[in-house]
């Protein structure tokens, strides 16, 4: 993380993560190229803090990964934001021992106490195969539910948050660490019994933690083009980002009908609020400006419409991915920011809406 300021002591001044849900409306987030770019400067930019930044990080964490958590919070303290911590056991789920579980919990703990208010997603998209701690949902559940408990015990204003990926290309063949029949965990993953994995199977029910330790649940949600392989400029078809949240996503992209709807199991019923914690749309970064420009606007007036706003009372984060950077499934170099150009940042400045809330303006600890 570049230019943070270190947090390395307890200011007194902890805010419970509950507090930051909004009463209306969705707060405002980014995820920003730490390396690139501070928190201050996309402020600047946009003409307002964001509600929320996200940090990445491997965990069990190395002293390199609490300097850059820390790094990391100063800069949300310093804009009033809150701060999304993404944890990723990229060692497989066995390496989050109970000690590990304290560890995080004590250094979250810690950023917590400080005032900034601090929202943890442990072990995203676990519902996909490329990820080590991918497409085990006994060991998976157990693991989020330990780190919820330590959290519980040491760092009890720090909320949890449950986030898979979006279901549509389920159980994405062919990943590193995708769940075949010898599995342990196939006949749980075979969710409608027919001795297969496929579309027909239930995405996200298998690996849901339990209402008892899930605070938030949120859903990886991007426009990655219209249709397979994924690495044309393509505008966003309209009603895609509604249609894809509630298994409804019917087009060029393939018929997606027979996935849950997400948003009545998980915010309707379960009474969970809902962050969109990733989205953005794709183009390679290459693309002429006028494209580029078409495209992102054809996602984001969806993202922020009010339509998504009346339609979702109980979407209340959405983070835009603001990184330019290499992604293997394309071979390419994919421009994601709002940021980088002039006249992309100013117009989707421009379209948000009132509903969309950024950090408050007076410090929480004064």
């Amino acid at each position: 993380v570049r230019d943070g300021a270190t947090v390395t002591e307890s200011s007194a001044c902890a805010v419970d993560a509950a507090s930051v849900v909004p009463d209306s409306g969705a707060l405002f987030g980014v995820n920003l190229d730490w390396g690139a770019e501070t928190l201050a400067e996309f402020s600047e930019q946009i003409g307002g803090s964001p509600a929320t930044a996200v940090v990445f990080s491997n965990v069990p964490f190395t002293d390199e990964d609490r300097s850059n958590l820390r790094a990391a919070a100063g800069q949300v303290r310093g804009e009033n934001s809150s701060l999304l911590v993404t944890l990723e056991p990229r060692e497989g789920l066995d390496a989050v021992t109970p000690e590990v579980a304290a560890d995080i919990a004590t250094l979250l703990g810690e950023i917590s106490d400080t005032g900034v208010p601090v929202i943890l997603r442990y072990a995203h998209e676990m519902n996909g195969s490329w990820y080590a701690w991918g497409q085990q949902p006994t060991a998976y559940r157990a693991s989020f539910r330990l780190v919820a408990e330590s959290l519980d015990d040491l760092a009890p204003g720090v909320a949890m948050m449950w986030a898979p990926n979006y279901g549509g290309g389920y159980p994405f063949a062919g990943g590193e660490f995708e769940s075949t029949i010898i599995s342990p965990d196939f006949r749980l993953l075979d969710t409608d019994d027919d001795g297969a994995l496929s579309m027909a199977d239930d995405p996200y029910a298998p690996y849901y933690p339990g209402d008892d330790v899930v605070d938030w649940v949120g859903m990886s949600l991007y426009h990655w083009g219209n249709t397979h392989p994924w690495g044309e400029n393509e505008v966003a078809e309209p009603r895609k980002f509604a249609d894809q949240l509630t298994g409804e996503y019917v087009g060029a992209g393939g018929d997606d009908s027979g996935l849950p709807d997400f948003y009545a199991d998980y915010v309707v019923e379960a009474g969970k609020p809902l962050a969109i914690p990733e989205t953005a749309a794709f183009v390679t970064a290459d693309a002429p400006a006028e494209l580029d420009l078409q495209i992102k606007r054809s996602w984001w007036s969806q993202v922020f419409s009010d339509e998504t706003a009346e339609r979702f009372p109980g979407l209340a984060m959405i983070n835009w991915f603001e990184w330019n950077k290499y992604e293997v499934e394309v071979d390419d170099e994919v421009d994601w920011r709002v940021g980088g150009d002039a006249n992309v940042r100013e117009q989707f400045v421009d379209a948000l809406p009132d509903w969309v809330r950024f950090a408050p303006e007076t410090d929480r600890c004064a």
